[in-house]
């Protein structure tokens, strides 16, 4: 298992742009209300309300909108929409997969809106499963590797959360990711708090088998591109790439930065 640690430079990009804060607030809102929907509003029976909860909150989203979103989800306010999880698959410059995931209230204009994102800025549209075989669900926690003016090691996570589920631990730049079943993701973050560790996230997504490595900065500016123009979309959620950058391109890009 390798690759996943490569999304999260390019999630990392994406965070620090300010002007994408009122998009990512109404993308982390919309996912509260659809995990609310499916599994009620009570967080201490849907684990999955709570960690969308918990991600919404450290993104700095509004409580009001979080309990509206709760309301909405869970029926006890009217206005919410009916929203359902759709995977497109493409690939960027250099044979680089990606999967693109939505949650949205209409088919055709999400993937119009991924159709266009993609192939003007230089990707291809996939055939279903040619990319989704590149990648497996799991859950993933993210650890930051500094903490109180302390460091966080690789063993400490592992020593932590094995018993709970604990597949292996990625090293993701400035953060571990705890990579495990689906189904382990609350055991896992649970046994990483309990050990007296702060973590980013813990949520469900995909991670890459192998990695598609890009060694011109150039060619991983395309890739970007294409992502930039993926997340301009209200229903992407979620892309996912098994890019993998060299060090010297890495350091290019954040020169640029």
């Amino acid at each position: 298992m390798s690759g996943h640690s490569k999304w999260a430079t390019t999630k990392h990009k994406k965070a620090i742009i300010d002007a994408k804060r009122g998009k990512l607030f109404a993308k982390l809102v919309k996912n509260v209300e659809v995990a609310a929907r499916i599994g009620g509003g009570d967080i201490a029976g849907n684990p999955t309300l709570y960690e969308a909860i918990q991600k919404a909150k450290k993104s700095s989203v509004p409580n009001d909108n979080i309990d509206r979103a709760v309301k909405r989800g869970s029926g006890v306010e009217s206005g919410g929409a009916d929203y359902e999880t759709i995977i497109y698959e493409a690939y960027g410059p250099a044979g680089v997969g990606m999967l693109i995931e939505c949650l949205t209230d209409n088919r055709n204009r999400s993937a119009s809106d991924v159709r266009v994102a993609v192939t003007r800025n230089g990707g291809t549209m996939a055939d279903a499963g040619s990319v989704a075989r590149m990648f497996a669900r799991k859950g993933v926690v993210t650890v930051p590797k500094h903490q109180d003016g302390k460091d966080v090691s690789e063993d400490a996570i592992l020593e932590a959360a094995l018993d709970a589920g604990l597949e292996e631990v990625s090293d993701a730049a400035d953060s571990w990711e705890a990579i495990c079943d689906p189904n382990d993701t609350m055991d896992v973050r649970k046994a990483i708090e309990a050990a007296g560790m702060e973590y980013d996230s813990s949520e469900v997504g995909f991670v890459a088998s192998f990695d598609q490595t890009v060694d011109e900065a150039e060619v991983a500016h395309k890739v970007f591109r294409i992502i930039d123009a993926l997340e301009d979309s209200d229903d992407v959620q979620n892309v996912f790439t098994n890019l993998d950058l060299t060090p010297e391109v890495e350091a290019s890009l954040n020169s640029d930065d």
